[in-house]
């Protein structure tokens, strides 16, 4: 038998040689449209370089509608949000191992299509018990994970119907138990696609917070601009950040990017710089991310991306921006934060931009290679970059100090504005007419 002594030695060993062994990460989950972190970044791995409608996919689900929504995955669930062929809006849950439709819900009626977009632009989200939606109808639903709604809301009945241009498009955002809804919206008399004229002067932006399990306002916080016409809307999400005063919640929309307490929606600080000299104001698309302490903001139509530094108090514009990048900027794509490295897409012109986001320092800056128009998110995932064109074309990168192409080709079934997700070991590829399950390697 063993000593206490030897025992102790044999056990010490072990621990050596367990902690020698590389650690393997648990399959990770997709829970909100930029995934698991935020800022469009997974930690799986094992996944594939390249494959085609037939080959290396698990499965192909029939969508019964077009949608820029990303499907969201929890374990053996996919969630995602679709108009169908009568214009009902609707949630559907398929199985992650064969995609199969486990159960489907209409959560609204009366989709419309406006340029790019519809009244399915929004993700879903998910608590791993629950599954959030809200379509550009108002509609705002939770449903547990047999299908069984908890609670609904009519947002436009509660707040006016939404006064945006091309269609609300924003996605709901949980984090730590709250739910997080933006609405930054035209007011002020100007006639939106919603409002007629005169009707849009009632019309508040704001930031909602909702108690996901009974669907009932923590608070709600208006958020003022003194931004003119289009540039009053915004298809931003929210994000957090946790600063060094604990978290906040940041917006961007309306020629200002904004910090507010989750406690009350407070608003912390505010800097502009975004919007910039037009005559005719733009609405902002891309959602912003945090990295090393700061929120990174693209500004509209080849305004410049906007590295801001956290805290102060009131109007930071002057005292708080910490670089600038002006040239190949993203208008309609959010950017990528992956292995301490910011990729910005130009999908107007087909270029990415590496950069270091402590300091803006351009790494390396290449063409995708193709001449498609990119408005889907690229994917950071296994040290790749996954992105997809309108058309269909998916663009694998290194994610590594060099720009490397690591496989272009073509999938088609346009239009493609949905980010390819990343989950259990899967890459998740919506079309305009299929959901595709892409097998990682083996």
């Amino acid at each position: 038998m063993l000593g206490a002594r030897s025992l102790m030695k044999l056990r010490l060993i072990f621990l050596a040689i367990a902690l020698a062994i590389p650690f393997c990460s648990a399959a990770e989950n997709w829970p909100q449209w930029r995934g698991p972190f935020f800022n469009g970044s997974t930690t799986e791995q094992g996944l594939p370089i390249q494959w085609s409608k037939t080959n290396n996919v698990a499965w192909v689900a029939p969508l019964p509608g077009y949608s820029a929504a990303t499907p969201v995955v929890w374990e053996d669930s996919v969630f995602v949000s679709s108009p169908d062929a009568q214009k009902n809006l609707l949630l559907i849950c398929l199985d992650r191992r064969n995609g199969h439709v486990r159960w489907q819900q209409t959560v609204g009626a009366g989709d419309r299509e406006k340029g790019r977009n519809n009244f399915a632009s929004p993700s879903p989200v998910t608590d791993g018990k629950h599954v959030f939606i809200l379509f550009a109808t108002g509609d705002l639903a939770a449903y547990d994970f047999s299908g069984k709604k908890i609670w609904a809301r009519d947002l436009a009945k509660e707040y006016h119907p939404f006064s945006i241009q091309w269609i609300y498009g924003s996605s709901p955002m949980l984090y730590k138990g709250k739910l997080y809804v933006q609405v930054l919206q035209r007011g002020g008399g100007q006639a939106g696609y919603f409002a007629p004229q005169g009707e849009a002067a009632q019309r508040e932006s704001f930031l909602l917070c909702v108690d996901p399990e009974t669907g009932k306002d923590l608070w709600r916080h208006i958020r003022a601009t003194d931004a003119i016409r289009e540039s009053q809307e915004a298809y931003t999400t929210p994000i957090p950040l946790e600063g060094k005063d604990g978290t906040e919640v940041i917006v961007v929309g309306g020629d200002y990017v904004t910090a507010h307490r989750t406690d009350t929606g407070a608003e912390l600080w505010r800097c502009g710089g975004l919007n910039v000299g037009h005559e005719s104001s733009w609405r902002i698309v891309p959602t912003p991310v945090v990295a090393d302490g700061l929120v990174i903001a693209c500004a509209p139509k080849r305004d410049p991306v906007l590295a801001i530094k956290d805290g102060g108090r009131g109007l930071v514009t002057e005292s708080n921006i910490v670089w600038k990048l002006e040239e190949y900027t993203a208008d309609c794509v959010t950017p990528l934060v992956y292995q301490n490295r910011l990729f910005v897409l130009d999908g107007d012109h087909q270029m990415m931009t590496c950069l270091e986001p402590g300091t803006g320092r351009t790494k390396w800056r290449e063409s995708l290679g193709v001449r498609d128009i990119f408005r889907a998110s690229p994917t950071g995932a296994d040290g790749k970059i996954y992105c997809v064109s309108e058309s269909g074309t998916v663009v694998v990168l290194s994610a590594g100090e060099d720009f490397r192409i690591l496989a272009s080709f073509p999938m088609g079934e346009s239009p493609v504005r949905s980010s390819i997700a990343v989950a259990q070991g899967n890459l998740f590829i919506r079309t305009a007419e299929n959901l595709y399950a892409v097998r990682g390697n083996p």
